[in-house]
């Protein structure tokens, strides 16, 4: 079974727009069920008003999720009057629809390390040198390794060892998940405008068919979001 990340994300928008974000949630989990993927809700981030989402990330579990997501995946639309602001002249409304980068779980217990003894170098003197006290700590999965050679005690070095190697791959996962909220971070920013993947109209959330913007008249969108003619 495959396995994706998504977020939903009302980016900068305002409130109609987490409004929206909440209603594209409650459309893609009946989806995931009619489709019998599995899902799990990681995070969500409350929106301004009440039954509101400023974004939303899952986990799916399931087979199909490549061709599901092609329908979701990029910008989605909704066309209705906002529910906070009645007299606002503002029908479109977009959030966006991302995948982020697969983040696995890296095992960090003892058990999944190897190790290697190995005879020491450098000042100590002749003992230091025959004595195979030297260690040498590899973890598989991430290919990291360090070489403990502080004492003339194997038993000592392999402790050592171990305490480094796992502060080294808890250092890595750490960097890993940095990158993910980078991503995440940078999402807020890029919800974009025009050809969208789904579209939605009226407060009761009707999916509409969706009008594909061919690839030659994208830049002419392109330009008119640039020059704000593009609401």
């Amino acid at each position: 079974m495959n396995t994706k990340t998504i977020q939903i994300t009302a980016g900068r928008g305002p409130a109609a727009c987490c409004w929206v974000v909440a209603q594209v949630l409650k459309s893609f989990i009946g989806a995931l069920q009619e489709a019998k993927v599995g899902y799990t809700l990681l995070h969500r981030e409350p929106g301004p008003e009440n039954r509101t989402l400023q974004s939303v990330t899952l986990a799916l579990k399931g087979k199909g999720l490549d061709a599901l997501l092609s329908h979701w995946l990029g910008t989605i639309q909704w066309v209705g009057t906002s529910p906070y602001r009645t007299m606002h002249k503002r029908k479109n409304w977009y959030v966006g629809f991302f995948e982020l980068p697969a983040t696995e779980a890296i095992s960090i217990s003892e058990k999944d390390f190897q190790f290697q003894a190995m005879r020491s170098s450098g000042a100590g003197g002749q003992h230091v040198n025959k004595v195979s006290s030297a260690i040498r700590a590899t973890h598989p999965p991430t290919g990291m390794q360090v070489v403990v050679m502080d004492s003339r005690s194997q038993h000592q070095n392999k402790k050592l060892a171990i305490m480094r190697l796992q502060e080294k791959v808890a250092q890595f996962q750490r960097e890993q998940l940095k990158q993910q909220l980078e991503t995440t971070w940078e999402n807020h920013q890029n919800v974009t405008r025009g050809n969208p993947v789904q579209v939605f109209k009226g407060r009761d959330f009707r999916r509409q068919q969706v009008k594909r913007i061919p690839s030659s008249e994208r830049m002419n969108v392109k330009q008119q979001l640039k020059q704000g003619r593009w609401d």
